[in-house]
């Protein structure tokens, strides 16, 4: 089957950015057509009005959910509706530009691995708050003691494999607790995760980021349960 990268999008309340990441994710150079799907997560900001706006593009299909789920609701879906070979997470906040994705899909395209995930932290200290990277190298760091890994970066966005094992690892979580039960269910079943370096422009919340405490404790709260039960 020829190689196709499904590129799923999550999208809650990012009006201001949305239509740009979508703009990028059509033009930048990728060693193998795309599908883009974005699933607008029950936005209520004026996402689903910027997003209706956007020029029809066969290689761009547009998934309203009727109600706020959460990120791994709208992850869950996007999986599930792709058609490609190949599936990528690219969030819709500019944090990470999207031009990266034509060096971490190559090693899947050349058959070098499964699995490839962005580390934000192997091209040094990124220039986020103190305390976001602190929770972030804890969560790793219990992965990596539960699983047995040598993840640099669990929470990263940049999650990529081929359709056969994302479609294996039969995804249950509805919020940002999606993706310590991705890094859970591949290191627990076996899978090899390539990391390479991206480039990482942190925003704060004042600027829309969503995820708090409480999502870290829901995620050492997911890992154990997928190191305990299959």
């Amino acid at each position: 089957m020829p190689a196709l990268i499904s590129i799923v999008v999550p999208v809650y309340n990012e009006a201001r950015t949305v239509a740009e990441v979508i703009d990028r994710l059509l033009v930048i150079e990728l060693p193998a057509p795309r599908e883009i799907l974005v699933v607008n997560d029950g936005s209520t900001d004026g996402t689903r009005e910027v997003l209706d706006q956007l020029p029809v593009r066969p290689e761009l299909r547009i998934i309203h959910a009727a109600k706020n789920g959460g990120k791994g609701s709208a992850i869950r879906t996007g999986f599930a509706l792709a058609t490609g070979t190949i599936v990528a997470i690219q969030d819709a906040d500019l944090e990470l530009d999207p031009a990266q994705l034509a060096v971490l899909v190559q090693p899947i395209l050349d058959g070098r691995t499964q699995v490839v995930y962005g580390s934000r932290f192997l091209a040094g200290r990124p220039d986020a708050p103190w305390l976001s990277i602190l929770a972030n190298q804890v969560l790793t760091g219990v992965t990596n003691l539960l699983f047995g890994g040598q993840l640099t970066d669990m929470e990263t966005c940049y999650k990529l494999m081929t359709i056969e094992v994302a479609q294996g690892l039969r995804l249950e979580c509805n919020r940002f607790d999606i993706e310590p039960e991705i890094s859970a269910k591949l290191l627990r079943d076996g899978h090899s995760i390539l990391e390479l370096p991206v480039r990482f422009e942190p925003r704060s919340r004042a600027q829309g980021k969503k995820i708090g405490w409480r999502d870290g404790v829901r995620a050492i709260e997911v890992l154990i349960k997928y190191r305990v039960s299959r």
